[in-house]
């Protein structure tokens, strides 16, 4: 065949691919016989961002002479030319900033055990959603379905279990996970899971929180080696993962996992996680790369605006200087209780937390060290207490708000507060508390606790008269309490 003559015929970039077909069924070298102009152009003088590993086109030579290796890329080509499929992909690789549209197109006869197909590309700087787009009607239907789910959520993680149990049974496979990363914090967090056996959820977000950002943080570098995605579906792929990353493979082959589907969820250059699924069918895998691409399309960008909202919400409910809920927040939870239009159900504690003395330590060391002063009090405090249930009520109180606890656990939580506050510099707490057998009599619950507080302050004053400075001796005078 007349190889040159036929990359020539084609207008777009396009080269001839020989694929070498081994007798067990696997694939040896692969090789760029030969390209038109156009594609050697884009070799020999690229456009910017588009660098190869060498810029000199030299005939029949191995394709990874020129990009790094990707497991993708000879797959496609594997199943054009040994398999004689007509393909198609539109993807985002790694390695550059731009979208490639992907025809793959098996040529005859074979010469041998080697086997042609025409490999032609365009390059998009922006991605073409008309292209994602254009799916199997299956494939369309699916995606469709889980944006849809998303997108009229009420609980956002419990919708995207339900899209990560549909991307489960798509790709048939033993487990699928949707992972989303914190790069400050260094920290994973599990947004949807889905199992085909009874391994706890739990168990397996505890076990990403922890430890995984670092297992995870090799990916994008080793393990997508400039890909847009990584599928490894027989053995013979997954050597090439131990290779390029044998901690992570280490850890793979003690999970019992065989084969993997590995995709980045990014937002622009961002990446927010990623998505994976193990142990799938591999007679599915151009299904499972078609559903898959669009997919994380649709998931990268409703997980953008899930983490934006949530940090909308934190800076909306949380004080920034303790990191525990501020007075917005209370103010909510509070009404919440308050504005039942029945009693409500189960009984309600409620503690009031004021700092000893930091008055004394914004006058005498200036507003920096009184502001340490808050953070520590508010580690005392969440060494005994969710975060979750504090409150920041003011400059220096605390409200921690704890519905359906027993009076025997309120006192003991009162106890324990003072405790924690002794392991932490200068912290000294006056504290108050109070139950009702009714929330929406949380106001009743506030007012005594208050007061109780305000009563254990004035006994600290009054074995620490030391702490009361100048002016402030009178006030506690008229008052009975300065704080």
């Amino acid at each position: 065949m007349k190889f040159q003559e036929v990359a020539d015929s084609i207008k777009a970039m396009t080269c001839i691919v020989s694929v070498e077909k081994l007798e067990d069924g696997g694939y040896g070298k692969i090789r760029l016989v030969t390209g038109n102009k156009a594609y050697i152009d884009s070799i020999e003088h690229p456009m910017d961002g588009m660098a190869m590993l060498h810029d000199k086109f030299i005939p029949n030579s191995e394709y990874t002479e020129y990009l790094p290796r990707d497991l993708n890329f000879e797959d496609y080509c594997y199943r054009a030319a040994v398999e004689k499929k007509c393909l198609h992909s539109y993807a985002h690789p790694d390695r550059f900033d731009f979208w490639f549209n992907m025809t793959f197109m098996p040529l005859w006869p074979d010469d041998g055990n080697i086997c042609y197909c025409t490999y032609s590309m365009e390059v998009n700087f922006e991605a073409d959603t008309s292209r994602i787009s254009n799916l199997s009607g299956d494939i369309a239907a699916a995606v469709l379905e889980n944006c849809i789910t998303l997108r009229g959520a009420s609980d956002f993680r419990k919708a995207m279990d339900d899209v990560v149990k549909s991307i489960r049974l798509l790709c048939k496979a033993e487990r699928c996970c949707v992972m989303i990363m914190d790069h400050e914090s260094k920290k994973c967090d599990l947004l949807g899971y889905d199992c085909s056996d009874e391994i706890d959820k739990n168990m397996v977000s505890e076990a990403i929180h922890d430890s995984f950002y670092g297992i995870a943080a090799t990916w994008e570098s080793t393990v997508i080696s400039g890909s847009n995605c990584l599928i490894a579906k027989n053995p013979q792929d997954m050597v090439v993962v131990k290779e390029r990353n044998p901690e992570w493979y280490a850890s793979l082959k003690r999970s019992g996992v065989e084969t993997i589907v590995l995709f980045p969820l990014k937002s622009r250059t961002e990446l927010l996680g990623y998505m994976w699924a193990v142990n799938f069918d591999s007679t599915e895998t151009p299904k499972i790369k078609e559903a898959l691409e669009s997919t994380t399309f649709v998931l990268s960008s409703e997980i953008e605006n899930y983490l934006l909202l949530d940090k909308l919400k934190v800076l909306s409910s949380r004080d920034m200087l303790t990191g525990v809920n501020n007075r917005n927040e209370m103010n909510s939870i509070v009404d919440k209780y308050a504005n039942a239009t029945k009693a409500a159900k189960g009984a309600l504690g409620v503690v009031f937390v004021d700092i000893n003395g930091l008055k004394n330590i914004n006058d005498v060391e200036g507003h920096e060290a009184g502001d340490m002063l808050l953070k520590r009090a508010a580690n005392a405090l969440c060494e005994v207490f969710d975060w979750r249930d504090i409150y920041r009520a003011g400059g220096d109180e605390f409200a921690i708000i704890l519905p359906d606890v027993t009076e025997e656990k309120l006192v003991k939580f009162s106890e324990d507060i003072k405790v924690a506050a002794n392991r932490y510099e200068g912290v000294s707490f006056a504290v108050g508390h109070c139950m009702t057998d009714e929330k929406n009599n949380i106001h009743d619950a506030l007012h005594v606790a208050d007061e109780r507080m305000y009563e254990d302050k004035k006994k600290y004053y009054e074995a620490h008269p030391d702490k009361l400075r100048g002016a402030a001796k009178d006030k506690y005078r008229i008052s009975g309490v300065n704080k």
